[in-house]
């Protein structure tokens, strides 16, 4: 058996290069080509098959992988068994494609690996129709084995408000599944899970961590069971009839993100890191403090206090003032205007635009809040199009928040609010969009209206290149590195207590590097907790990241600590972090 080399810098990538589906048989330090054969041993253990499948990157049930398949299609209501053939290899060193076909199935797979030149490997895999009819596609996933060293998993999860806390339990052998349904990232268990030997820390041992680039429903499937090798699957769980292809139609899955290392954590946060930089829009601008109306005001947009709240930023060294949710019409609670993207003449009789000009006579820029994707039933879209709320006819969507999902997988409706935000940047100057998520996903399957959900931000990013957008989805909800390719900044989470902060943010950091999480100052009684906390512990938070203020400055006067703080971090620390630290 030869091999395919994959290399950059520190890291080596090889994979089998035979007459079927790859397998990844080395990530890590480059090795000797005197050690290639060995990797390459298996055994068959009694009772076993004589030919007992490797975990190659897309597992095939009909060659007797027994674990979790990674094709399963059908055609007519009849289940098929790929068995596929390579056609085709391309690579240049550091990138492959390989190309298999199974002829009877009539289907081609296209498997795709790079190495980034900080050493993280992504992976990827395009299924494509080549009979007449109808290809159902009912699961295609990508399978990274990992050393059987690795006998520790650590995840993360939680609930809303409490976002990315860590749990490290025993491998041993077992199956450990981390999924979630909710149509996008989730509070509960993001797709992320680092794999590494008994007792690995901050800065020792070896360390595999994967990740899965998707916004929407997903499973990590971690195997100790089914090979002679630990392997970690990660896909999209496919409901029946999600995912149908025409003759010559293409399915691609998310790309799989994988990190190695063998300093620990922090070996594999680099690599993760290195990779969400790599396409991180607005990569190389200013971050700027923000100041965020939500906490200070909440629903209560009275002219005079925002005008007021906005002079008391500038003084506090805000550098863009954000208005958040409460704008458009008849919101003046949560219950009414989700959809109705303009502004509200009862609350704002001028428009905003004497707000944006005060705020630019500030010295800052302006951002807005808005949540495209929900709708409530007492709104004027609703009222006009009830046909486009996501669910099923005979029970016409649950309500979560006062709110139903619009269906994005429909491109009338992509459209539609296209138009609509299309007009609010043309017609306003804004810096910063801020777009919320607030409630999980009931639906059989999400693939359509998550690929539409990118689909209607990446056009916007695309006509207003200028703006910067923040993703938020009730805080941390829809954190990943597949919508991490759109947005500038994530809101990390609803809870600003700084001492809550502490584990959400390290969480978060596994995966995100520090320059695009908001983390802001807040209160000093936290509205979430009911905690309080001293005003340089609350600082101190949110330094390292994204910072920005959410606190009502009309109740609480500024201290001098405070003012000089936030000078410094403007001012040269601020100008240090951007120049070195958040690269």
């Amino acid at each position: 058996m030869t091999v395919i080399r994959l290399r950059t810098g520190d890291t080596e990538a090889l994979f089998s290069d035979g007459d079927h589906v790859p397998v990844v048989v080395h990530l890590g330090a480059p090795l000797e080509d005197s050690i290639h054969d060995s990797l390459f041993g298996r055994l068959v253990p009694p009772g076993g098959l004589y030919a007992p499948p490797p975990p190659s990157l897309v597992t095939e049930p009909a060659r007797g992988w027994f674990g979790e398949p990674g094709i399963a299609v059908s055609r007519g209501g009849r289940t098929l068994a790929p068995l596929l053939t390579r056609r085709a290899v391309e690579s240049d060193g550091t990138r492959l494609a390989v190309t298999l076909e199974d002829d009877e199935c009539a289907l081609r797979l296209v498997l795709t690996a790079r190495l980034d030149p900080a050493g993280g490997l992504v992976l990827g895999a395009t299924v494509t129709n080549l009979g007449p009819d109808p290809l159902w596609v009912d699961a295609l996933a990508l399978t990274v084995p990992v050393p059987d060293r690795c006998t520790e998993l650590v995840s993360w999860g939680g609930r809303h408000a409490f976002e990315f806390a860590e749990e490290r339990r025993d491998w041993g052998r077992s199956v450990v599944t981390l999924a979630s349904r909710r149509g996008r990232t989730s509070h509960q268990q993001p797709p992320l899970v680092v794999a590494g030997e008994s007792g690995f820390g901050e800065n020792h041992g070896l360390a595999w961590g994967v990740h899965l680039a998707w916004s929407g429903d997903h499973r990590l499937t971690c195997d100790a069971v089914t090979a002679d090798r630990r392997t970690i699957t990660a896909g999209v769980p496919l409901s029946v009839g999600e995912v149908v292809l025409a003759r010559n139609e293409s399915h691609d899955m998310p790309e799989v993100l994988v990190a190695w290392s063998d300093t620990g954590f922090s070996g594999v946060t680099a690599r993760f890191h290195a990779l969400l930089r790599t396409s991180a829009p607005h990569g190389d601008r200013p971050r700027p403090v923000i100041a965020n109306t939500w906490e200070a005001v909440y629903f209560d947009h009275d002219r005079e206090r925002i005008f007021e709240l906005a002079r008391r930023a500038a003084a506090a060294g805000a550098e863009r003032f954000l208005l958040d949710d409460g704008w458009f019409p008849g919101r003046r609670d949560d219950t009414a205007g989700l959809g109705d993207w303009r502004v509200d003449p009862a609350v704002w009789s001028e428009g905003l635009g004497p707000l944006i000009a005060h705020v630019r006579s500030l010295g800052m820029d302006f951002g807005i809040w808005v949540e495209p994707e929900m709708v409530n039933p007492d709104s004027d879209l609703y009222r006009a199009h009830p046909d486009w709320v996501l669910g099923d006819a005979r029970q016409h969507g649950i309500l979560g928040r006062h709110q139903l999902v619009l269906d994005l997988g429909r491109p009338e409706v992509r459209d539609h609010l296209h138009a609509a935000l299309d007009a609010l940047l043309r017609d306003h100057d804004i810096a910063h969009v801020k777009w919320d998520h607030n409630r999980d996903v009931v639906s059989a399957g999400s693939t359509a209206r998550t690929r539409g959900f990118l689909d209607l931000l990446g056009r916007l990013r695309a006509a207003h290149p200028l703006v910067t957008f923040e993703g938020c989805a009730s805080g941390g909800g829809r954190i990943d590195a597949g919508i991490s390719s759109l947005v500038s900044r994530h809101w990390t989470s609803d809870c600003i207590d700084a001492l809550d902060r502490l584990v959400i943010q390290k969480g978060a950091l596994r995966l995100v590097p520090p320059e695009m999480l908001g983390a802001h100052i807040g209160a000093p009684t936290s509205h979430t907790t009911g905690r309080r906390h001293p005003l340089s512990f609350r600082a101190l938070s949110a330094l390292p990241f994204w910072m920005g203020i959410e606190w009502n400055l009309l109740a609480d006067r500024l201290s001098v600590p405070f003012a000089l703080f936030v000078a410094l971090r403007t001012g040269v620390i601020g100008a240090f972090s951007r120049r070195y630290l958040h690269r």
